[in-house]
């Protein structure tokens, strides 16, 4: 994964393994441990990647202890956390959740929404969080269709309402999620314009890791901008992009 990562462009990446308790029994220690082991292995075998911490944290009780104990993991150690819900089962409450990290001083960042069975019938409360200042991240698989017509639909319907700030890869393996960013990419320029895709796939991933607050940097572009066929955007592609290897 790591090599196809640098053929892609990748020159950073943030290591997001799953936080569900019973389901994913990681902890941040552990994921601290794993990330410098592999870190080691690529540096001795030249592959020019940089790998940071994180996690893909599950909604569940005491989210914000469990950060500031280290149990749970930002990402690169910023006030930025991915946040998931369940696929096909929104959790009471999950505003209440959300909200309270943000009062804590963290940016939750929702992954995937657009993947989600329930959006449809609850898409006010996407929304909802995003005006509130949630981050929203589109899977880039997503947007070429790779989850289905549905995913890409919202993908599309989000991208033009500009709700989404960054894009992951959201890649587990090197066959069924492998890290396929090119092919989003000139999809991407098209729809939002070669500017905001550079925002998307570099400029806020990179104001994340270095921990800049949500001001600081540019606001998603809410109404498609002209934009070239992607080509040139795609002879520049370097990058920060997340990854959720396991």
């Amino acid at each position: 994964m790591a090599r196809m990562f640098v053929e892609e462009g990748v020159v950073a990446l943030a290591c997001t393994p799953h936080i569900m308790p019973g389901v994913y029994d990681n902890s941040g220690p552990d994921i601290r441990r794993r990330v410098a082991v592999l870190q080691e292995r690529l540096d001795a075998e030249g592959v020019a990647l940089q790998l940071m911490v994180g996690a893909d944290v599950h909604i569940a009780p005491d989210l914000v202890g469990k950060m500031r104990s280290g149990e749970v993991l930002t990402l690169n150690d910023s006030r930025y956390v991915l946040i998931e819900t369940p696929h096909h089962i929104l959790p009471p409450r999950v505003e209440d959740s959300i909200f309270n990290l943000m009062a804590a001083g963290y940016v939750p960042i929702f992954t995937h929404p657009e993947r989600m069975s329930w959006i449809e019938r609850k898409y006010d409360l996407i929304q909802h969080l995003a005006k509130a200042g949630v981050w929203m991240q589109l899977t880039a698989g997503a947007l070429t269709g790779r989850f289905g017509s549905k995913a890409q639909y919202w993908s599309e319907r989000m991208l033009d309402e500009g709700l989404f700030q960054i894009v992951a890869t959201d890649a587990h393996d090197v066959a069924r999620r492998p890290p396929a960013l090119r092919e989003a990419l000139s999809v991407l320029a098209r729809r939002v314009g070669e500017a905001e895709a550079w925002n998307m796939i570099s400029t806020r991933p990179r104001g994340v890791i270095a921990d800049l607050p949500p001001h600081e940097l540019a606001a998603p572009v809410a109404v498609p901008a002209a934009a070239s066929d992607g080509e040139p955007l795609l002879q520049k592609l370097t990058g920060m992009f997340w990854g959720a290897p396991r």
